[in-house]
């Protein structure tokens, strides 16, 4: 099919660049809604059982759902730019009597808007941020600038390459971005908005003065921690969905409540306080996770209103022997035992472990 274009031109002030050997990108800001008026995406998928075409993966509707309402929140931004490839039909016109590098220069990008026979004539595919597309197309709002970087190519070879490189680029690590939660203000996608007062809990008992936690919590941050903060936050976030911290409210009941019993742990269980995870599984992600369901039991049963320090110290009396964290043998049930250092902190082993102390907390 001919490729050949007539109609409208979207032109748009741009700046043209070098990079590489002379290769020509293009950086500009458009209106996000207007994007897919020029740009299409190479969807990926075999014809037959060996020829692989396209590489972009399908349109995912919760991630696009999450940017959307981002978008139609209050003040949203979105500067990591959208990277378009183009073809040959682009045409950019430098201004005249504008200073300019050795590598850049001003001046507008003409953009063929068809009308076009079918998607596959457009002439801009989505490299980078077909999702950010979407939501932009899809929120409701009369309009949304975004930045966009493109490059000419006439080969799905190189958009493919492209599009690996960009996003086989290492993302940020998890721990830092859930450190950098509890400082962060505004609206987030959904799943870091669950996960930013799990972080604000994790930073308070890595730094309160009064924590037995204090220091303890291992992150980018505090490198030498003995607990990771991955186990904290799953602890943390099964209380405050179905435990003890989902009664209150305010966030110094909370800790407050945390604090008592991870002191009683710590007075309880001494001799493994403060080692090295491999050297006792207390710290580990296991018993962290583990006595997490300890202190929703043992919180929940204090009907008395008694002081829960008390209700905790008991409590943990109660489970110490039976809790084989640096030492000898957890008997789990008939006939099945595992050693110390055997468990690991998988889901399994996880659940084991919490139903065995719960059973024994339950016949006491």
């Amino acid at each position: 099919m001919s490729k050949k274009r007539a109609g409208r031109v979207l032109s748009v002030p741009a700046i043209e660049f070098r990079q590489g050997g002379g290769r020509k990108l293009y950086s500009f800001a458009i209106d996000g809604k207007l994007l897919h008026s020029f740009c299409t995406v190479s969807r990926v998928s075999r014809q037959g059982a060996e020829t692989l075409t396209g590489y972009q993966r399908p349109e995912v509707a919760a991630h696009i759902s999450q940017i959307r309402d981002y978008l139609e929140s209050e003040s949203p931004i979105l500067p990591n730019a959208i990277v378009v490839a183009f073809d040959g039909t682009v045409r950019f016109h430098p201004h005249q009597g504008i200073p300019k590098t050795g590598y850049s220069r001003q001046g507008t990008l003409d953009i063929p808007l068809g009308p076009f026979v079918d998607e596959t004539l457009k002439p801009g595919w989505i490299v980078d941020g077909q999702q950010r597309a979407a939501a932009m197309r899809d929120a409701r709002v009369e309009s949304f600038p975004v930045c966009v970087v493109g490059f000419v190519t006439d080969g799905l070879e190189e958009q493919r390459q492209q599009f690996i490189l960009v996003n086989a680029t290492k993302p940020l690590p998890k721990g830092l971005i859930y450190e950098l939660l509890p400082s962060t203000e505004g609206k987030l996608p959904v799943a870091l908005q669950k996960r930013r007062h799990p972080a604000e809990l994790v930073e308070r008992l890595n730094f309160d003065e009064d924590s037995p936690l204090k220091g303890m919590i291992r992150t980018p941050t505090n490198g030498k921690g003995l607990v990771a903060d991955n186990s904290m936050l799953q602890m943390l976030s099964n209380s405050l969905t179905d435990g003890i911290l989902y009664r209150y409210d305010d966030i110094e009941d909370q800790l407050q409540v945390l604090k008592a019993f991870w002191g009683k742990v710590a007075q309880v269980f001494s001799a493994d306080w403060g080692l090295q995870p491999k050297k006792s599984r207390l710290l580990h992600g296991v018993g962290i996770i583990a006595l997490g369901f300890v202190m929703d039991t043992l919180a929940e049963r204090n009907k008395s209103k008694k002081d829960l320090g008390i209700i905790f110290l008991d409590g943990l009396r109660k489970i110490a022997k039976e809790c084989k964290w640096s030492s000898g043998e957890w008997h789990l049930g008939v006939g099945y035992t595992l050693k110390w250092n055997e468990v690991q902190n998988v889901p399994r082993h996880i659940q084991l472990i919490a139903n065995h102390i719960l059973s024994i907390l339950a016949k006491s």
